[in-house]
């Protein structure tokens, strides 16, 4: 396995633990200081980490009791040390205190990671999810087909 893998799949392994964890220093560590973050909720774009921070500080604290465990399907990994993109299926399960799956979501996520000081950080986070043609609602769970 490549430098610039082992790097990409170290971030996605921090990203599920920090979630989980609601740690928001370990999080945003993975996040360039000028990253612009399109995420699926709310917003049209966060522009740079301290933007992406405040979003991610009142997610967790909405949290509450729950976690929020994060699982990655379908990983696609391209680049070298200096640049690299990463697009995955992401899927989302809110857990309670008790340890009882109450709800999940998935969507698709791309990130374009640059190196600075030899570790690829986020530069651009995408999230999405499709959006049905019948109802123009947003589609939380991937067809496995799809």
């Amino acid at each position: 396995m490549a430098d610039p893998e082992k790097q990409i799949l170290r971030a996605l392994d921090t990203y599920k633990s920090a979630v989980l964890a609601k740690n928001v220093e370990t999080f945003m560590h993975l996040y360039d200081k000028d990253a612009r973050v399109f995420d699926t909720w709310g917003i049209w774009s966060y522009e740079g980490a301290a933007a992406w921070r405040v979003a991610v500080e009142g997610w967790f604290a909405s949290l509450g009791s729950e976690t929020v465990r994060v699982t990655f399907d379908g990983v696609k990994i391209v680049g070298d040390e200096d640049f690299a993109s990463v697009s995955a299926f992401v899927r989302y399960a809110a857990v309670s205190a008790e340890g009882v799956e109450l709800r999940s979501m998935q969507n698709r996520m791309s990130w374009a990671m640059k190196s600075k000081s030899h570790v690829l950080r986020i530069v651009h986070e995408h999230t999405s999810t499709p959006i049905g043609y019948e109802d123009t609602k947003a589609i939380f769970q991937r067809d496995v087909k799809g």
